[in-house]
């Protein structure tokens, strides 16, 4: 997959904002995936993409390891005000349904791909995990967290904004790939 044809693909898919990720400052921080300890989102253990199930940190950052090139995908609204909770689940609705489209329409020329979403996957009401298989195991996604990124500084080392200012709301993820001729 060529840079120019992923860069269309996302163009296409409708986000408010694209960029180049720098691969190679990416840092799985243990203290990141240590948060979804906290379960705050109460996806931790009740998810088959959220920690503890999604793999090791090591787990991830050897997956990580096998891609050259990626891409950092957003969507960003304005707020009426910081409690706009309307705009945030709108825009977190938004990124999701683009990020799958994004996803799939790579998928249909790479398949070979390594997603990165915002937030738990959301495909199923209720996660089957941990009493029975994912049963979308090919399109579940694991988030930029759980893989231990904090989203901030792999956009700050990939010369995005994480933040757009006040009454501002950004969903991020990426997509890591390999360049073939």
């Amino acid at each position: 997959m060529d840079k120019d044809l992923i860069f269309r693909l996302a163009a296409e898919a409708g986000f408010t904002l694209t960029g180049e990720l720098n691969v190679g400052a990416l840092n799985f921080i243990p203290e990141v995936r240590a948060m979804c300890s906290a379960d705050k989102c109460h996806n931790y253990g009740h998810c088959w993409t959220c920690p503890p199930y999604c793999g090791s940190l090591s787990e991830s950052a050897e997956k990580a390891s096998h891609y050259s090139r990626g891409i950092i995908v957003q969507t960003s609204a304005t707020m009426e005000d910081d409690f706009d909770y309307e705009t945030i689940s709108e825009t977190e609705n938004l990124h999701k349904t683009r990020f799958t489209d994004f996803v799939d329409m790579i998928k249909e020329h790479k398949k070979d791909v390594l997603p990165m979403c915002a937030g738990g996957c959301r495909i199923c009401s209720k996660c089957t995990c941990p009493d029975d298989p994912c049963r979308f195991p090919d399109k579940a996604m694991i988030s930029m967290e759980a893989y231990g990124l904090l989203v901030c500084d792999t956009c700050k080392h990939s010369g995005m904004k994480y933040s757009y200012g006040p009454h501002t709301i950004t969903f991020t993820s990426c997509v890591l790939y390999n360049v073939t001729p």
